[in-house]
């Protein structure tokens, strides 16, 4: 592809070739015009069907075919420029080509800076930002906010806390970030919605929580009825290579809680019977599973249970009732009996 220039002018076509491959072959009209073209040149190539409109005025693609979700999200980006993407669309912009290049039509969401006023189009969600400058990394392809800041700003705006914890530990988990550089951002927003609780469940996730059903056990189960604290994330140590989620090692005592994140396939499935079996046979301890109905519907009644197992292995301890133990009690107390018919 090649603009024709006029005489009187010397476009840069090597210019506008790297503007292409930067932003994978999307172009808005200021950056042609920038490069010594003019608007006629744009129109013969439209008009040749070399390059197409990109679906937001004034910004180009160079093919006809259908855009992959860079290619749009760098269209949203150039429309609303300076602007850089958000939320959603910013963590997908660092995820692995499969996804990032799979357009599933989702909109795409654009930060910019709280003063500006841009015009809202089909297919953006425009997001306005305080300190933007400083909170987006413009030197990638498109220009995104810092993942840290996406995450925080996903979080906040969880529908549940149990929802805002996923957010956080599955990142972690992936390894798009660390507790610490999602405390560091934290403790530069004070009016983020959540804060407190944000920085609660980062410093649980910096301490050894890497899960959210693991976090509802340590604040569910763990603080709220007083059993012994446990090691987490422990080696196996005998078997095969892993780590235990909760290990009472003087107990002889391991819980592993099997939520979404790492049990999904039979393979999964295995390699965790297989540990179970190791630890019970090598090590000779004991391996209780929990799962999201433990841990998060019935918190209560799961801590009364682990509280007995480990007493069964010696700790000295007692289990302590919580408000929500007092709560479920005064409930089974005052609900009225099951009528029989028949």
């Amino acid at each position: 592809m090649s603009l024709a220039p006029d005489a009187d002018r010397e476009p840069d076509q090597a210019r506008l070739d790297e503007l292409l491959q930067a932003q994978h072959g999307v172009v808005a009209r200021r950056q042609v015009l920038e490069c010594g073209f003019t608007v006629n040149d744009i129109r013969r190539l439209v008009r040749r069907r070399e390059w197409a409109p990109a679906g937001h005025p004034a910004i180009f693609v160079d093919h006809t075919g259908p855009m992959t979700w860079r290619q749009r999200a760098w269209a949203a980006v150039l429309h609303a420029w300076p602007a850089a993407l958000a939320g959603e669309s910013a963590l997908r912009a660092v995820e692995g080509p499969g996804r990032r290049d799979r357009d599933d039509g989702a909109p795409i969401r654009v930060a910019v800076d709280r003063k500006r006023s841009v015009v809202r189009r089909e297919g953006i969600v425009i997001q306005r930002l305080s300190r933007l400058a400083a909170r987006v990394q413009w030197s990638t392809s498109p220009p995104r906010l810092r993942t840290e800041e996406a995450l925080l700003d996903l979080a906040a705006g969880s529908a549940t806390e149990l929802a805002a914890i996923g957010r956080l530990a599955d990142a972690v988990n992936a390894r798009l970030t660390t507790p610490a550089r999602l405390l560091d951002t934290l403790a530069s927003r004070p009016r983020i919605p959540r804060r407190r609780f944000l920085a609660n469940t980062l410093a649980d996730v910096r301490d050894g929580t890497c899960s959210v059903l693991e976090h509802g056990y340590l604040v569910g189960v763990e603080r709220a009825h007083g059993p012994p604290r446990p090691r987490r994330q422990a080696p196996t140590g005998v078997g095969r290579p892993g780590f235990r989620d909760i290990d009472y090692p003087e107990l002889g005592i391991v819980v592993e809680l099997d939520g979404r994140l790492g049990h999904d396939g039979s393979a999964a499935r295995d390699r965790d019977l297989e540990r179970d079996l190791d630890a019970r046979v090598a090590a000779g301890r004991v391996t209780v599973r929990l799962g999201w109905g433990q841990v998060f519907d019935r918190p209560c009644s799961t801590a009364v249970k682990v509280a007995q197992l480990l007493q069964r292995h010696g700790w000295q301890g007692a289990h302590r009732p919580c408000a929500r133990c007092a709560q479920t009690a005064q409930t089974a107390q005052t609900a009225p009996w099951p009528r029989v018919t028949g």
